[in-house]
C-alpha cells in the first residue's frame, strides 16, 4: 500500500494479478461483441441507435420529473428545455431508427472531419516540439479526413456500416488490450 495523503491506496499490480481472471473474461466478451458488430455492422449500427433512443428517452422523462419536482432551482427554463430535447431525440431514435441511424452517421462523419483537422493543425503546430513525431499527428489527422469523406459521400449507403463497424473495431481493440493486461496480470 502506497500513501497519498491520508487514504491509502491499493498496489494496482496486485489488485489486476488478483482479478485478471474478470479482465480476461470481459476482453473476450468485447472481442466476441466487436466481431459481431464487425460481421453484421448494420445491425449493430440499428442497436446502437435503439439504446441511444432509450438513453434520450429515460433521461428526457427523468429530466422532466426532477425539473418540475425542483421548479425553484435557477435555470427552471433552461431544464425543461433540455429535458424535452431529450425526450424529442429519444421519440424519433425509438420510432424511426433508420433515419436515426442515417443521421447519426452524418453526425460522426462530421466528427472526423473535426477529429482530422485538429490533428493536422496540432501535428503542423507542434512540428518543433514533437519532432519525427509530428508527422504521425498529421497522418492520423488525413486518415480521419479520409474516413468522413468515405462517411459523408457514401451516405445513406454508408450508415448501413459506418456506426456499426467503427464501434466494432473499438470494442475489437478494448478487448485485445483487456486480454493482453490480463495476461500480463497473471504472469506478473
Amino acid at each position: 500500500m502506497t500513501m497519498q495523503g491520508t487514504e491509502p491506496r491499493p498496489d494496482m499490480a496486485a489488485v489486476m494479478k488478483q482479478h485478471w481472471k474478470a479482465l480476461l473474461i470481459e476482453g473476450i466478451l468485447l472481442v466476441i461483441l466487436g466481431l459481431l458488430a464487425i460481421a453484421l455492422p448494420l445491425l449493430a449500427s440499428i442497436a446502437i441507435t435503439l439504446f441511444l433512443g432509450w438513453m434520450f428517452l429515460i433521461s428526457g422523462i427523468a429530466g422532466l420529473i426532477l425539473t418540475f419536482w425542483a421548479r425553484q432551482i435557477p435555470g427552471f427554463w433552461w431544464s425543461i428545455l433540455s429535458a424535452l430535447l431529450s425526450l424529442a431525440a429519444g421519440i424519433l431514435l425509438l420510432g424511426w431508427p433508420g433515419q436515426g441511424v442515417i443521421s447519426l452517421t452524418l453526425v460522426l462523419g462530421v466528427f472526423f472531419v473535426m477529429e482530422g483537422v485538429a490533428s493536422i493543425m496540432y501535428g503542423l503546430e507542434h512540428r518543433r516540439e514533437l519532432s519525427g513525431r509530428w508527422g504521425w499527428m498529421v497522418a492520423a489527422g488525413v486518415l480521419d479526413l479520409i474516413i468522413s469523406a468515405m462517411i459523408i459521400t457514401g451516405l445513406p449507403g454508408s450508415a448501413g456500416w459506418a456506426i456499426g463497424l467503427l464501434v466494432g473495431i473499438n470494442l475489437l481493440f478494448g478487448g485485445t488490450t483487456l486480454m493482453g493486461m490480463a495476461v500480463a496480470a497473471r504472469g506478473s
